[in-house]
């Protein structure tokens, strides 16, 4: 109980974690502001995952009409990747991979794009089935600077973990010791924008 407690207020356990990466299309780029960072965090992201033994799931919005994902970011550690029509990442079909999977989930880490649509529905979803959610700030856009904004402060009163790439990998590490703590400090030696915590530009 004492361990489920603290993963409510904003701990991680590796083995109790799910990424999450949606819908980062190529389509997209010309359209979502700060394109290239959410690239930058995503490819962050994954290899963090890889560190930690996490695994990676990818959600494509109808590939058929707005193509794959982007080919700048390397899916090939991705234990899933998958499309879908509806808006939230939180499908039937991921719903029951994870029981399979993650059967301890009580976390997800969520990353990509828009902020305000399929983000948010996925919130909802994930929230309402008692799953804690730590949305990446530098990693989720939208095309409107506003829509973003406000998505974020959304997060916030919903009940969600806003973080940055650098402060979940280091919860995932909690210690100087874990073998890991080298490659981990030279994923965040290349930081990605401030802009997009300034939600401006």
């Amino acid at each position: 109980m004492a361990a489920r407690s603290i993963l409510k207020l904003g701990a991680l356990e590796a083995q109790k974690t799910a990424f999450f990466l949606c819908d980062v299309q190529e389509t997209f780029r010309p359209h979502v502001k700060h394109f290239e960072e959410v690239v930058k965090v995503a490819n962050k992201m994954i290899e963090g995952a890889k560190l930690f033994n996490i695994n990676l799931y990818v959600s494509e919005q109808y590939p058929k009409g707005l193509g794959h994902t982007t080919k700048d970011i390397n899916l090939d550690s991705a234990a899933f990747v998958y499309e879908k029509t509806r808006f939230s990442m939180y499908t039937p079909e991921l719903k029951e991979r994870l029981k399979c999977e993650v059967p301890s989930l009580a976390s997800v880490v969520l990353f990509g794009i828009e902020a305000h649509v399929c983000i948010e529905q996925t919130v909802i979803d994930l929230l309402n089935e008692d799953i804690s959610v730590h949305i990446l700030a530098d990693g989720v856009s939208s095309r409107s600077t506003m829509d973003r904004v406000l998505a974020l402060q959304r997060f916030q009163t919903m009940g969600c973990f806003v973080a940055t790439a650098e402060n979940v990998l280091f919860k995932l590490m909690k210690d100087k010791s874990h073998p890991s703590f080298k490659q981990v400090s030279k994923l965040n030696l290349v930081p990605t924008s401030d802009v997009l915590l300034q939600g401006s530009k």
